[in-house]
């Protein structure tokens, strides 16, 4: 049967839904934008009904996905919310309003506390916040949470916040296989940040300025063949955080490979250098831990680009000189590398997953740009 994932067209943004074998479904990060919406803008793809057309519908008619994970607050991720998602108990969902429901929300308390001390929410984050808190707030009361309800937690909070929810929380580097309190053996995803802090006050001053996000291991089955084809996604994680990881994890880089990695922060060199590009330039220094990190590619990897076009000037992100470290990443993998403004025509970029591994679907490779050079490069891995 095979599983999908579909990169939505949204800019400088993410939004990508994974179709697992097993039929459930993973929307990552939503960035619907007011023009999106708008029937008379010819521009912009309409990627809420992108997203509705692929969406079933359960026993009360209702529009679902199994799991939402946001991998942090910023509006560039969460920006649609409140108009295309039920939030609130399942009782009060509107046949009128036709929003989607959330079954599980995947979110992470240490994103919104250290968002909080640098800068306000917007509306659609504090409309999260608040979902997430109505949720756990239900478990702590009932121990259990049905549909609509659910929520999952991924990474500690500090002071022992949430030591009393250990069945709904995932720590840093553990793996899991549950969606909606239903064991799936189709996927497994680890965890590897936020990483909780170890109480040093720097260390936290430092990390809060660089916005942690989620970062997700996600192995998907397909054919029968356990991992067919692993997803790294790591939101706007800086570089910072892809030092620890690497940190933690350099004596174990296997968890850290990749059949497709979904270039963090839209392709921006502030996941790759403490310089600034627009400051350094070419002068700018690469972090070889962060690289590490970000390096582990398998034979014939994917790396997307959901930013706009990537052009050859000071703009970061996305940043041409993050486009040039992944395509070097790549060179010796006979990788591509592919940034989602630049297919042709407004459809999403979908990756299919089969035993042979993930490779783009037929219809995309041929608009597929920014090929990897060299011999044996090829536009599909594992084929």
């Amino acid at each position: 049967m095979g599983a999908k994932t579909i990169h939505f067209r949204v800019g400088n943004g993410d939004m990508a839904l994974f179709e697992l074998e097993s039929g459930r479904t993973i929307l990552t990060d939503i960035n619907i934008r007011a023009a999106a919406d708008d029937p008379e803008e010819k521009d912009i793809p309409d990627v809420a009904g992108q997203l509705r057309k692929r969406l079933k519908r359960d026993a009360a008619g209702r529009l679902y996905v199994d799991a939402f994970l946001l991998t942090h607050p910023d509006q560039d991720h969460c920006r649609g919310l409140q108009k295309h998602f039920h939030l609130g108990p399942l009782s009060s969902w509107s046949a009128k309003d036709d929003k989607i429901v959330i079954r599980e929300m995947w979110s992470s308390p240490v994103v919104f506390r250290r968002a909080c001390k640098n800068h306000t929410l917007c509306d659609d984050a504090k409309a999260w916040n608040t979902e997430a808190r109505r949720r756990v707030n239900l478990f702590r009361t009932w121990r259990y949470a049905g549909e609509g309800d659910r929520i999952l937690i991924l990474g500690e909070d500090i002071d022992g916040k949430t030591d009393d929810l250990r069945a709904i929380l995932v720590k840093a580097n553990e793996t899991f296989r549950i969606i909606g309190g239903v064991m799936d053996g189709t996927f497994e995803a680890r965890l590897l940040a936020p990483i909780l802090p170890s109480g040093d006050e720097e260390e936290e001053e430092t990390l809060s300025k660089n916005n942690s996000s989620v970062v997700l291991r996600l192995d998907l089955q397909a054919d029968g063949t356990a991992a067919a084809a692993r997803y790294l996604l790591g939101g706007d994680a800086e570089v910072v955080i892809w030092e620890r990881i690497w940190d933690r994890n350099a004596h174990q880089s296997s968890v850290l490979e990749y059949d497709v990695l979904v270039a963090p922060h839209h392709c921006s060199w502030h996941s790759l250098s403490r310089f600034s590009w627009s400051i350094w330039g070419e002068a700018a220094i690469v972090s070889e831990t962060a690289r590490k990190a970000l390096g582990q590619a398998r034979p014939g990897a994917l790396i997307l680009s959901s930013s706009k076009t990537i052009c050859d000037d000071d703009r970061d992100p996305p940043c041409t000189r993050a486009k040039r470290e992944y395509q070097d990443i790549l060179r010796p993998k006979s990788g591509s590398f592919t940034c989602i403004a630049d297919q042709k025509g407004q459809e999403p970029y979908e990756i299919e997953v089969t035993w042979a591994g993930a490779k783009p679907k037929r219809s995309m490779v041929a608009a597929s740009v920014a090929l990897v050079s060299g011999v044996g490069a090829q536009p599909w891995p594992h084929g």
